[in-house]
C-alpha cells in the first residue's frame, strides 16, 4: 500500500522534523531491516528506525513510488520489491493489509526461512474478509505464524496510528510503550532492541498466543497510549 505523492510530500516532511539527536561521527550503522508495506506505519517506523542509524529496505508493489521517501531518508534507505527486501535482511516488519500475507508467505517461503518477522498487520473484517475472523478467533499472532512457516513472528507496533508513533517517538522519559508477544526468545530480544530505537520502551506480554491481548479494538492492550507501567498494569502483568 503507498501514499498519493501529495500524501507522501507531506509525510517525509513530517516524519524528516522528528526530533532525534543525530549518531556519533564515526558511529556504525546498526541491523538492516526490510519494511514490507511502506504506507503510513511501515514509513514511519522504518524511518525511525533509518534515523537511529539502521540500513532499511523500503518495499512496495511499485518501488518507484518510493524514492521520494528513501531520498529524503538519506542513504541508509532504500526502495525494492518485496522479494528484494526479504533477502535484503534477516529482520522483517510487516506492515500491509492482512490479506497479503498468505501470498508472501507463499511467494517467498525459502527466503523468509529463519528470520525474524515483526508482525504490525491487523486483521480487519472489512478489509480482508472471512480471514481476518478466523486470524481473530485462533488469534492474529498465532495466525500469522501459520502463514509464514519457519520464521519466528513477534507481534509488534500494531496497537497505535501512524500519527501517535510519529508525535511520541523519542520523547523525554517516560517514553510512550509498545506491547509485544513472541515464543522465540531471541526474535523476541531483537524486537525489544528495535522498540527501543524506534524511540519506544517494549512491554513483552508472552507468547504468540498472548498477542490476542492486543490484537483489536476493545482488547485491554489496543490502543493504548499508555508508559510501560501504565500498559503492565492494565494488563495484569508484573512491574
Amino acid at each position: 500500500m503507498t501514499f498519493s505523492l501529495k500524501r507522501r510530500a507531506l509525510f517525509i516532511l513530517a516524519i524528516s522534523s522528528i526530533s532525534m539527536a543525530p549518531l556519533p561521527s564515526g558511529a556504525q550503522t546498526r541491523q538492516p531491516i526490510a519494511v514490507i508495506g511502506a504506507g503510513h506505519i511501515g514509513g514511519t517506523v522504518g524511518a525511525l528506525w533509518v534515523k537511529a542509524g539502521h540500513p532499511v529496505m523500503f518495499a512496495s508493489r511499485n518501488p518507484a513510488e518510493l524514492k521520494p521517501l528513501v531520498e529524503q531518508l538519506g542513504p541508509l534507505a532504500r526502495a525494492g520489491t518485496v522479494a528484494q527486501a526479504i533477502r535484503y535482511a534477516d529482520v522483517i516488519f510487516l506492515a500491509v493489509p492482512y490479506k497479503a500475507l498468505p501470498q508472501i508467505g507463499a511467494d517467498n517461503k525459502a527466503d523468509l526461512k529463519d528470520k525474524v518477522v515483526l508482525d504490525a498487520c491487523n486483521a480487519v473484517a472489512g478489509r480482508d474478509g472471512d480471514m481476518a475472523q478466523q486470524a481473530l478467533a485462533t488469534g492474529v499472532g498465532v495466525a500469522t505464524q501459520g502463514y509464514l512457516p519457519g520464521t519466528h513472528v513477534v507481534r509488534a507496533f500494531n496497537t497505535l496510528g501512524y500519527h501517535v508513533l510519529e508525535a511520541e517517538a523519542n520523547r523525554p522519559a517516560p517514553r510512550l510503550a509498545i506491547p509485544l508477544a513472541g515464543d522465540d526468545a531471541n526474535a523476541v530480544r531483537i524486537a525489544q532492541d528495535l522498540v527501543r530505537d524506534a524511540g519506544f520502551d517494549p512491554v513483552l506480554v508472552g507468547g504468540l498466543d498472548t498477542a490476542r491481548r492486543f490484537q483489536q479494538r476493545g482488547d485491554p492492550g489496543y490502543g493504548q497510549q499508555a508508559t510501560a507501567t501504565e500498559l503492565k498494569r492494565k494488563l495484569g502483568l508484573a512491574p
